[in-house]
């Protein structure tokens, strides 16, 4: 596609978007003065790896509790994970606590307005720092996530296969982007992934920008992107530890480093290639494996867990991280979801 060509493009694109922008939260509205950068930061961490529908609820709790991000710089650690929990990705939250108090201590309480500063911070990669760049503070940046890759494989149909062809469809999106609304650009291309640009079914007839589609051009729009055959996701079994006292169950805190890290959980034992049965119980007593399991995807691997508990507990002094938690307010100790629903199915007896 020749520059003029892709100028063309961009200009219809921002002409649709000014019709038809989606009304975000974390968005200012096309033509409006710039969005706040804490709340595009904000949104952009908890959107990664999640949908915006999931999302929306999430950002509402944290700007309602912590409106700015001095606020939350100094909110404590067990209230922001127990209010992340569910959204999965723990380290990102850890990530985000750090960023904001880098950014009240160091900063001023002021985002850093350059890709280059901004990447400079916890939890922020290429992508996110373009996207505040573009969005928040009007820097040209080249925002590419996955609704920008399909669109732009499309586009100009790119027959390489992901995720080989990121740094080419990133190049071609660098011929896209204007000089100018560079972050208009972005959520444009953002919302018509998010809307048109579906990824089984697109709906070309209404697409701004269909006549210079190359994908659609070839008649199969939906075979792009291109993608590499995935390797088969490992599977583990655990077992989860219910063992409770006086209307409390003990939880245990999880290794700030690894997988959940640094949130509170049921005690489990290892993770492993067979089910392991009672193998790893907390304390002693009289465990007993229950009918049923949970079964969660994790991104690297699938997990069936077991579900255990004890009839009868030996007295044994806790260990570091352990707690006993009331059973009725078990809702607010910040379970992750497989816990949560590892806790759920103990209750209800599977």
């Amino acid at each position: 596609m020749a520059v003029d060509s892709a100028r063309s493009e961009s200009t219809r694109l921002l002409a649709w978007y000014d019709v038809h922008a989606r009304s975000l939260p974390w968005r200012a509205p096309p033509g409006a003065p710039l969005a706040d950068p804490y709340r595009v930061w904000l949104s952009e961490i908890m959107l990664q790896q999640t949908t915006v529908a999931a999302v929306g609820g999430y950002f509402a709790t944290f700007t309602r509790r912590w409106p700015t991000v001095e606020a939350l710089a100094a909110a404590p650690d067990d209230e922001v994970m127990a209010a992340w929990a569910g959204l999965g990705y723990y380290a990102r939250a850890r990530n985000l606590l750090a960023c904001a108090r880098i950014v009240a201590a160091e900063h001023g309480g002021r985002f850093p307005d350059t890709e280059e500063r901004l990447r400079a911070l916890p939890g922020i990669g290429a992508y996110t720092a373009a996207a505040i760049a573009a969005i928040a503070f009007g820097r040209r940046a080249v925002v590419v996530d996955g609704n920008i890759e399909r669109l732009v494989s499309r586009l100009f149909a790119v027959e390489e296969p992901l995720p080989a062809a990121k740094p080419r469809l990133r190049a071609l999106m660098d011929g896209l982007t204007p000089e100018t609304r560079a972050g208009d650009f972005a959520q444009a291309m953002m919302d018509l992934g998010a809307t048109i640009c579906a990824p089984r079914s697109p709906k070309c007839l209404l697409c701004p920008i269909a006549e210079g589609c190359a994908a659609r051009a070839m008649g199969e729009p939906a075979a792009f992107p291109k993608k590499a055959v995935k390797a088969t996701r490992p599977h583990r079994y655990g077992t989860a530890f219910w063992a409770e006292r006086d209307g409390c169950v003990l939880l245990r805190r999880r290794p700030n480093k690894g997988l959940l890290g640094g949130m509170r959980a049921l005690p489990t034992g290892p993770w492993v290639e067979a089910p392991p049965g009672i193998k790893g119980a907390p304390v002693p007593g009289d465990w007993r494996v229950l009918d049923g399991q949970v079964r969660h995807v994790f991104t690297h691997f699938s997990l069936d867990l077991a579900l255990a508990r004890a009839s009868d507990l030996s007295p044994s002094p806790p260990l570091s991280g352990d707690e006993w938690w009331p059973i009725d307010r078990l809702d607010e100790a910040g379970l992750p979801t497989v816990f949560a629903k590892a806790a759920a199915g103990i209750r209800e007896g599977v």
